[in-house]
This record gives structure tokens, C-alpha cells and sequence, in this order.
């Protein structure tokens, strides 16, 4: 329910606990729940462990616990919710002042048991969770960036066409990817999309993964030009490919790349710098004309000799 002010417009930190923040500080975030069944039930509130592994947000068995868990507590460790019923919990997050630098994940679980049929033994444990993205360190966050690699057209053995595309984290935070494929300048001009990618790939700062997004059967082989367009958070990436898609059963060749796109900040890092080097070279420019002249760079002022005046 609630997100730090400066992220109120990014999409993950109105999902997740998103955050930033130097060791001994302490932090609120204000949960919801709500029973969507029409049945009166009893919810347990709770956090647990969770790690990045093989491009996947991976969610601890259970209850399990580690050092994010252990700055993490509850008003409410349990709700009861009649059907249709919502609630908020909140959670408070302590983060000791001994606090070693680097990300830490988890997830606030809110989790349900049915009751067991008559003469039955099996219980069954539904929950939803909220992630929890917290890194810690002095000064300001790590910057978030990932850069967009190599896509690779394909069919599967049932003919379904598909394109996966490259993805490593460049930036010094996780990253969920999500986003999509549009395909144009196909056989006799023709377009299709937008083709969602599959949605769960996570990465780690550093690590590499792939996004697949899968078509329609009846999709031509081509040649197409397949725009992919991705995201996390506020950082957005794009990449312009020429593919054409292979026969059932095959992996095509990599698309040749037409044209890329890059996050706003980049772009400004970018520009930043090119004005740096152009201004540095005018001044050498103008360094070397004035040795040339025999002129000081850069220019001194000297005192005007003052002409005496007769009485």
C-alpha cells in the first residue's frame, strides 16, 4: 500500500518492497489483504526467506529464515477475515547499524489452509506473498541498467514460433523483466503484435538470463523486423533485429541487429561525457594557438602605466 516518495512512479516499488537505505534505519510499508473467497478464514502473516538463482526470484521452503527475515516484524501475525473481508498489516523493517553493504530478498507471505475433506488427510496451504527488495549501504543507491543481447528466432517441434532474447544486468540492483515482441516489414508488408514476453525472469546484478516471447503458429517464416521492447522498474531497453523464423522443430539464425535504444539516463551519461571531451579538446585547441602566438594562456590582465600629469 504504501512506497518511498522518489519511487512513486516506479511500477515495482508499487508492487514490492523496493528500497534503498544505510544501516540503523528503520522503515514502515503498510500491506493489504484481502479475503476473496466466501468463506470466513483464518490467515497467517509472515515473513520468509527468498534468493536469485537461474534468472528466477527462488522462494524458501515454509517459514524459512535469513538475515532480512530477522529485521523484519508484524503488527499482526495472524488475521481472521470474513468472506470479502480485507484488512492492512504492517510491517516494520529495523536494519541494525552493523549492517554489512549488498541486496537482500524476501517475501511477507500471507498464507491460508483449507480444511480437509471428510475421511481425507491432505490439507492444502494456499499464499501470496509481497517480494521484498532491500539494499543496504551509506550514500546513494546502486544505479538499475541492463543492456539487451543477442535474439534468436525459433519453432518447436509443433511448429510454434518463438523469439528469446539475451539479457544481462549491468546495473548493481535486481531486475524483473517484463515487455514484448512486435514484428513489422513482414511478407508483403504485414505486422503482428504485440507478443508478450514470459514473466518470472529475475536477475541479479552481474547476471545474464533469457525472456522468451512465443507467437502463433500461423505466423510466416519472414524475413521480419522484431522489435523487443523491455523494462524493469523505470529503466527501459530496446533493440530493433532482422529475423526470419526457422521450420518445426529448428533454432534459426542469431537476427542481425538494425538499430538500439537506451535508457534516458544512459543517454544523459552519455551526452555528459561527449561534452566533457569536446570541451577539453576547444581548450587544448586554444592552448596550442596561443603558444603559437606566443600569447600567455590563459590570457593575464597587466596594470595600465600611468601617464604623470603636469600641474
Amino acid at each position: 500500500m504504501e512506497a518511498p516518495t522518489e519511487r512513486r512512479g516506479d511500477p515495482r516499488a508499487l508492487r514490492y518492497i523496493v528500497d534503498h537505505l544505510p544501516p540503523g534505519t528503520t522503515i514502515k510499508r503498510q500491506l493489504l489483504i484481502v479475503n476473496r473467497t466466501d468463506q470466513t478464514r483464518r490467515v497467517d502473516v509472515y515473513p520468509a526467506a527468498a534468493t536469485l538463482k537461474d534468472a528466477a526470484f527462488r522462494f524458501g521452503e515454509g517459514r524459512a529464515e535469513n538475515e532480512l527475515t530477522s529485521w523484519v516484524t508484524l503488527d499482526e501475525r495472524s488475521v481472521e477475515l470474513e468472506p470479502w473481508e480485507e484488512t492492512r498489516v504492517r510491517a516494520t523493517i529495523t536494519v541494525p547499524p552493523t549492517a554489512s553493504q549488498g541486496e537482500r530478498y524476501a517475501v511477507v507471505w500471507a498464507s491460508t489452509a483449507s480444511t480437509p475433506r471428510a475421511g481425507g488427510e491432505i490439507t492444502q496451504v494456499h499464499r501470496v506473498g509481497v517480494r521484498m527488495y532491500l539494499d543496504i549501504g551509506p550514500g546513494g543507491e546502486p544505479a538499475s541498467d541492463f543492456s539487451i543481447g543477442e535474439v534468436r528466432p525459433a519453432r518447436s517441434p509443433e511448429g510454434e514460433p518463438s523469439v528469446t532474447v539475451q539479457v544481462s544486468n549491468t546495473g548493481g540492483r535486481a531486475i524483473d523483466l517484463t515487455g514484448a515482441v512486435i514484428l513489422s516489414d513482414g511478407p508483403a508488408g504485414s505486422r503482428a503484435g504485440p507478443f508478450p514476453v514470459g514473466q518470472g525472469v529475475t536477475l541479479a546484478p552481474g547476471a545474464s538470463g533469457h525472456v522468451i516471447a512465443r507467437l502463433p503458429n500461423t505466423l510466416p517464416n519472414g524475413p521480419w523486423k522484431a522489435e523487443v521492447n523491455l523494462e524493469s522498474g523505470l529503466v527501459k531497453r530496446s533493440i530493433a533485429a532482422q529475423v526470419t523464423f526457422p521450420d518445426a522443430g529448428q533454432v534459426g539464425k542469431r537476427g542481425g541487429v538494425v538499430s538500439r535504444m537506451f535508457s534516458g539516463w544512459t543517454v544523459v551519461a552519455t551526452t555528459v561525457g561527449l561534452l566533457l571531451v569536446v570541451g577539453l579538446a576547444m581548450l587544448a585547441r586554444r592552448s596550442r594557438r596561443s603558444r603559437q602566438s606566443g600569447r600567455p594562456w590563459p590570457p593575464t590582465s597587466r596594470p595600465r602605466a600611468r601617464t604623470p600629469v603636469g600641474r
